[in-house]
């Protein structure tokens, strides 16, 4: 392997007086001085975007400057769009053409907010995101496996606002539809930590290093499996790294590439060394050539994964200087998965199924209706046990009339429900969603009761058999209000003796229940022959 350091090509500008020194307007001469910015490479390498950190006016940045690989030369564009906050120790993940910039910290506060930039007209973006998306954070990292992208850890504030917190919590982004998930993962999670790296190899997401709440430095490395959402520590051998923050990590193939970083008794790297995905094997390289000095807070991306070359920028010495130097590595190796558009993730047709049919709930079609529930039926339904949720149908009939209507709960997932409802013929779809803060953390710890659960046969027949028991209680009591709410609506009359035809002529919002006699889910009119009545459903 072979370190070089990057000979910047500068071009006279061309002026009625005549040829004159480019100078520092317009970005020829690059960025400057940095450290806790980014480098992301795209068109396969040939262009490395440099977006934010600290640079040398000693303050954070916001701008875009972009290197190119083939001519060695630095342009700064001219970006449109809502420019993001200066900031630094953010992410920037390269999803095909755009660039996915999140959190980091203005110098006072710490950051959550979500920019694109495309590339390809350079124009800045900020979407608007759905779910339950990550606190304010700093020093965290993430990694794109698909289309989703995959946030861990980092450093934050506590509630309050006194202290620091370190995070261990997993979000992953939809990166289609902006639709943020709080991961409910199995296994032992990594250790709160910041300044560690994130990769991605196939469908594996990998955590490495950084330093945690106590100030102590780590090595360790931690896989998650993205179909299954479960942890696991890799078990490696060799020339295993020295624990260590601050340090970059490039992805190239089946190998990861660890440069730089910082212990607590200041000492900085310099040393390099790469990781064997597959068999778990470190290596500490041997390099010729004259490479970066000790650093870290450096970025650095594959600027060709063809021929194996990486690339690495700016940091900060031991004296908290920013630099702004640039190097490629010649590793001798190459990338087995090229760069570009994201790669389609590997899955099964049942997983695509119901990854699918969670979209299409998420995403209402034209037309659709979506259900509002009361607070008594969501008490119900939460209380409710999955097989009955998903099994139960209640259907009823108008008495002497052709109006009938069937509503049922679909599917269960873990940030609420599913519900449909059929009013003569007409189709309703929606979702309920739980907004109780405890929510969530009763449900990751029920799939993990669950999960250890289903290791014994003897005790799946146990639930099976309680299961059964349950369905059948719940579905009788649930049928018996459904039936109560439909009498009571055609025993309705008004205190002055109206028949119930001309009072819900006089108030036509009256409610009616379906599944308990205070439910309210949408909003429709049932007609039976010529005796109108008003419901929601």
């Amino acid at each position: 392997m072979k370190w070089e350091r990057v000979q910047v090509k500068v071009k006279a500008k061309e002026t009625p007086e005549g040829r004159k020194p480019p100078g520092r307007k317009g970005g020829a001469h690059g960025p400057g001085r940095k450290w806790g910015h980014t480098c992301n490479a795209v068109k396969n390498g040939r262009l490395i975007y440099v977006f934010g950190g600290y640079g040398q006016s000693d303050c954070q940045t916001n701008d875009v400057h972009v290197f190119d690989t083939s001519k060695s030369t630095w342009s700064k564009p001219m970006v449109k769009g809502s420019t993001p906050t200066p900031r630094d120790s953010h992410t920037c993940t390269t999803v095909g053409s755009r660039l996915f910039v999140f959190g980091g910290t203005d110098g006072n506060s710490p950051l959550n907010d979500l920019h694109i930039l495309d590339t390809v007209n350079n124009q800045w973006s900020t979407p608007v995101t759905r779910g339950d998306g990550p606190a304010a954070r700093e020093g965290h990292s993430a990694a794109l496996i698909g289309s989703r992208l995959f946030v861990f850890g980092g450093c934050g504030r506590s509630p309050d606002d006194m202290e620091e917190t370190y995070f261990n919590d997993l979000y992953i982004l939809d990166t289609n539809a902006f639709f943020w998930t709080k991961a409910a993962t199995l296994g032992t999670p990594p250790a709160p930590r910041d300044s560690h790296t994130c990769s991605s190899y196939k469908n594996m997401f990998f955590v490495l290093g950084g330093e945690d709440s106590s100030n102590s430095y780590l090595s360790d490395i931690h896989v998650l499996d993205a179909d299954t959402l479960v942890w696991k520590e890799l078990k490696t051998t060799g020339q295993k790294l020295v624990p260590r923050a601050g340090h970059t990590t490039i992805a190239l193939g089946r190998y990861l590439f660890v440069f730089g970083g910082f212990t607590d008794d200041r000492k900085l790297f310099n040393d390099l060394h790469f990781l064997h995905i597959e068999t778990g094997v470190w290596t500490k390289a041997g390099t010729a050539g004259e490479g970066p000095s000790p650093r870290f807070s450096l970025a650095g991306d594959c600027a060709d994964p063809d021929k194996g070359i990486l690339l690495f920028f700016g940091g900060c010495n031991q004296n908290l200087e920013a630099l702004e130097d640039m190097y490629y590595l010649d590793t001798e190796m190459k990338a087995d998965i090229t760069m570009g558009e994201p790669k389609p993730e590997k899955l099964s047709l049942r997983k695509e199924l119901k990854r699918k049919q969670q979209e299409q709930l998420l995403t209402p079609e034209k037309g659709r209706e979506l259900m509002v529930v009361d607070e008594s039926f969501r008490s119900a339904l939460l209380s409710s046990p999955q097989g009955v949720m998903s099994k139960f149908t209640h259907q009823e009939s108008e008495p002497g009339g052709d109006t009938s209507f069937e509503a049922k709960v679909t599917d269960i997932f873990h940030y609420g429900y599913s519900v449909e409802a059929r009013i003569s013929g007409r189709h309703l779809r929606g979702l309920l969603f739980s907004y109780k803060p405890g929510y969530f953390d009763a449900v990751h710890s029920h799939l993990t009761r669950k999960k250890a659960i289903e290791n014994s046969a003897e005790a799946k027949v146990r639930e099976v058999r309680r299961a059964e028991r349950r369905e059948a209680r719940q579905a009788k009591l649930m049928v018996k209000r459904a039936a109560e709410a439909v009498a009571v609506v055609h025993a309705v009359v008004t205190p002055n003796g109206v028949p119930a035809a001309t009072a819900a002529a006089v108030a036509p919002t009256a409610a009616v229940a379906v599944c308990a006699p205070v439910a309210t889910i949408a909003t429709g009119t049932a007609q039976a022959n010529t005796t109108p009545t008003q419901g929601a459903v």
